[in-house]
């Protein structure tokens, strides 16, 4: 059975930066092609924020997230998503999610997800 575990979330000031991890279990990263980073504040609908492919060779980012944050695969099992210059609109539970497609972890529909890590942003 696979397990996503989100680490890394925490409370900073704005401008900050935050590194979040996603380590899976029970079937290593590199048997998911595409893998991906969706977040959802308080009241409102779960949003992307970047996801990666290593097939195809693409990286996505939301608007929001272009410029600030960097999602990278460090290892067969360990995901990250660099965060800098946070901003209180960034609040939110960050969740990762991961998936053979590429489309599927796009759109949100990726079979696998973790239970997620909180970031808040101060102003």
């Amino acid at each position: 059975q696979v397990q996503l575990v989100e680490s890394g979330g925490g409370l900073v000031q704005t401008g900050g930066s935050l590194r979040l991890s996603c380590t899976a279990s029970g079937r290593p990263f590199s048997l998911f092609d595409a893998m991906g980073w969706f977040r959802q504040a308080p009241g409102k609908d779960r949003e992307f924020v970047a996801a990666v492919s290593t097939n195809e060779g693409k990286i996505n980012y939301s608007d929001s997230a272009k410029g600030r944050f960097t999602i990278a695969r460090d290892s067969a099992r360990t995901m990250t998503l660099q965060m800098n210059n946070l901003q209180p609109e960034d609040t939110a539970k960050y969740f990762c999610t991961a998936d053979e497609l590429f489309r599927t972890v796009l759109i949100g529909t990726a079979d696998y997800w973790g239970r997620g890590t909180q970031v808040i942003v101060s102003s």
